[in-house]
């Protein structure tokens, strides 16, 4: 069930990822939409920053999840804090920023939580068959003894 949250949250994470870019595409293309970059060449670069960032929280690795969560809290966060403070964010921004700074968080707080990190890949129901070398020798010992005629 570990395994199914955090594809989940990676998924997620994915999905807001190409919404951003919808975003700036639109931006750029002087197309109207109804959510607005806050800079455009900085979430450029921050689309481009997020890329590797993905393929490491795939991979299950902290460092990619921690790069993940300082660029977008650094980004969203400062918005978000504008916002709030000054009240000048319609309902659409607030939600997208926090959105931009949750999912980076929950993705840090399940990949630091969850113990298997690095995904080992070994099966405990079939690690005594196949990894058991002295199971091997007895089976090798026991079919060089048997001399069956066919």
């Amino acid at each position: 069930m570990v395994g199914m949250l955090s594809y989940l949250i990676s998924f997620l994470g994915i999905l807001f990822w190409l919404f951003r870019v919808v975003v700036v595409l639109c931006a750029t293309m002087e197309w109207e939409f109804a959510i607005q970059p806050i800079n455009t060449n900085l979430e450029i670069a921050l689309l481009f920053v997020s890329i590797p960032c993905f393929a490491l929280i795939l991979k299950r690795h902290l460092g990619g999840a921690f790069v993940y969560f300082i660029a977008f809290t650094a980004y969203f966060g400062n918005d978000l804090y504008n916002c709030l403070t000054n009240g000048v964010g319609n309902v659409q921004t607030i939600m997208i920023d926090a959105l931009g700074v949750i999912l980076p968080l929950i993705s840090l707080i399940d990949i630091g939580i969850n113990k298997d990190r690095m995904g080992k890949g070994e099966d405990k129901k079939t690690v005594w068959f196949y990894g058991n070398e002295e199971f091997d020798r007895k089976m090798d010992d026991r079919a060089d003894r048997n001399n069956y005629r066919t």
